[in-house]
């Protein structure tokens, strides 16, 4: 909602601030006093080019300060997020333009583009009346005419949008495999080569490290058994330097043993010599069999040699170690499955996607359906509301069409089409030129469907009673006045019958200030409603009569609000 509007050095606004009220704000005053310049301004908010010549003369710049309440659901909110605008439940925007063409515009103290600001501006205030800012023509609001009070289609609606999500997640997959698969075979190639390779090394873990020492051993061989040689020697075989260990043991125990005939004192060395002696001869049988063992043929030096080269090769080529080769030999296989797997994850693909398409096809059939016949429904409403608006004779459908496109919002296109007199043909009604039909088939939709309106929190109706008077003038004043209990309106009228609805009465006015024309905008009272609407009523001359019927007015308007806001509780 708008809370408030500030405007310096604006054409004849030269500093003027305005409070705006919830429901029914009445803009009046007379011709040429500069109240399309307000709407211009909160245009200028909003994001329309505004052109340096709307400064006032004398003047190097104009601002345009405006005030917001926001909702915490509001859609606009993640767009807030997006330019890291910060937020609470309050929007302040500000726009300067310098007669030298330099521009800023400030959301919440943030910097912004003008594109960002027009962006906004649909959630904010929808401008009855210039057409460039007509939410009505945008088919995101027309959709959501038809579907907003209907339960059925917008559950409808909903299931085929997942439905579609997930044909378009499914057929963005094929597309994504189609292209992957182009220009593989050679990647193919050279991964079932690399896989051969592998493979047939037949490695194993620690098979390495086994050749390592393998060969250390062969190629040391000469060494270990000259040095085994002589451990054995030394053990077991008495030679002229002197006696085995065994041997020179063998005499110690017969030595031991004579003593223990006479005396047991050295049992226990007797024990630990005969001990050793057994360990010694376990590791003479040792050292004998793995001299035996030692081999020193030079052909098997060259066999572990060359298997070895062969997984150095392959650690250097695929990874620091045998399981790493070993993970790059998996992960091939795994990728060449894949590819293997090709064909027949794509006719799985394929079935997947043809059935969502069956099931696409007939929820968008089912979609349209319903959207003809909401789309008729409320097409009926609001042709009677429009004769109800002083246009007897208008037409008004809204076209529901199937298209062979599927989107997410279905496989139709959505037209509203209107025709003001007879023997005119009914057209889109973007094409229509004038204003002030745009507004008023804006009020009959708004009055329609107001109890479920979610759109826009605020409405500006400027052109609303251009050619009408007398009974029409009643019947749109009142359904004005019945659409302002759902959300904010203003609105510019000569009509006494629609000033006479205004919850906030704001009146527009310029003098002579110095040597300058200024426009003035002040918030009347009760006593001076009475007197603008019987001036509205009747012209300058006021007469007792023309304030006895001013205030007639006033008081039948009372009743008539009274009795919309009884049904709008009774509603909820």
């Amino acid at each position: 909602m708008l809370h408030s509007l500030r405007v310096w050095n604006f054409a004849l606004l030269e500093e003027v601030a305005v409070e705006f009220g919830s429901g029914l704000n009445i803009l009046t005053g007379e011709t040429g006093a500069g109240k399309s310049i307000l709407i211009d301004a909160i245009g200028a908010i909003l994001g329309q080019r505004i052109s340096s010549d709307m400064i006032r003369s004398g003047c190097d710049f104009f601002r345009v300060e405006a005030v917001f309440s926001v909702d915490e659901r509001d859609e606009m909110l993640p767009l807030f997020e997006e330019q890291e605008i910060e937020y609470d439940d309050e929007l302040i925007i500000i726009r300067k333009v310098s007669r030298i063409g330099k521009s800023s515009i400030l959301v919440n103290g943030s910097h912004v583009t003008l594109s960002f600001l027009k962006k906004i501006a649909p959630y904010l205030i929808d401008i009855h009346g210039q057409n460039e800012n007509f939410a009505l023509l945008r088919e995101d609001t027309q959709r959501q005419l038809l579907e907003g009070g209907d339960r059925d289609l917008s559950a409808c609606l909903a299931e085929y949008q997942q439905v579609y999500g997930a044909w378009k997640e499914k057929s963005r997959l094929r597309t994504e495999r189609a292209e992957e698969i182009k220009g593989i075979s050679e990647r193919m190639d050279m991964l079932r080569w690399q896989e051969r390779e592998i493979a047939e090394a037949e490695l194993r873990e620690g098979e390495d490290e086994e050749l390592a020492a393998e060969i250390r051993r062969l190629s040391h061989s000469e060494k270990l058994a000259e040095h085994a040689a002589e451990a054995h020697d030394l053990l077991s075989e008495d030679r002229g330097e002197g006696i085995a260990v065994l041997s020179a043991l063998a005499r110690v125990t017969h030595a031991l043993d004579e003593i223990a005939r006479y005396d047991d004192g050295l049992s226990n060395v007797q024990t630990m010599v005969g001990e050793a002696y057994i360990s010694l001869q376990e590791a003479s049988y040792e050292v004998r069999d793995y001299l035996e063992g030692i081999d020193t043929d030079p052909a098997r030096l060259d066999q572990v040699q060359a298997r070895m080269d062969v997984i150095d090769r392959l650690k250097k080529k695929y990874g620091g170690s045998i399981s790493t080769v070993l993970e790059r030999m998996a992960d091939i296989r795994g990728e060449l499955a894949a590819v293997d797997n090709y064909d027949a994850d794509m006719a799985k693909l394929e079935e997947d996607i043809a059935a969502l398409y069956q099931r696409l096809r007939g929820l968008a059939a089912e979609l349209t359906e319903r959207r003809q016949k909401a789309g008729a429904a409320l097409s009926a409403e609001i042709e009677h509301e429009l004769q109800e608006l002083g246009m007897p004779k208008a037409r008004f459908h809204i076209l529901v069409s199937p298209e062979g496109k599927y989107t997410s919002c279905g496989a139709d296109s959505l037209t509203m089409i209107f025709s003001a007199n007879v023997g005119e043909e009914e057209k889109p009604i973007e094409k229509i030129a004038s204003g002030g039909e745009l507004s008023r088939i804006a009020l009959a939709i708004k009055t329609v469907i107001a109890a479920r309106d979610t759109s826009t929190a605020s409405m500006i109706f400027d052109e609303i009673d251009t050619g009408i008077g007398g009974r029409t003038a009643q019947m749109v004043a009142e359904r004005i006045a019945f659409v302002a209990h759902y959300k904010q309106v203003l609105c510019i009228t000569h009509l006494p019958q629609i000033a006479s609805m205004a919850d906030t009465h704001l009146y527009i006015s310029k003098c002579v200030k110095g040597e300058a024309t200024v426009t003035q905008v002040e918030c009347l009272s009760d006593e001076e409603r009475v007197r603008e609407i019987a001036r509205m009523a009747s012209g300058d001359d006021v007469t007792e009569a023309a304030l006895a019927n001013a205030r007639e007015m006033l008081g039948n308007a009372h009743k008539k609000k009274d009795v919309f806001q009884k049904k709008t509780k009774a509603k909820k």
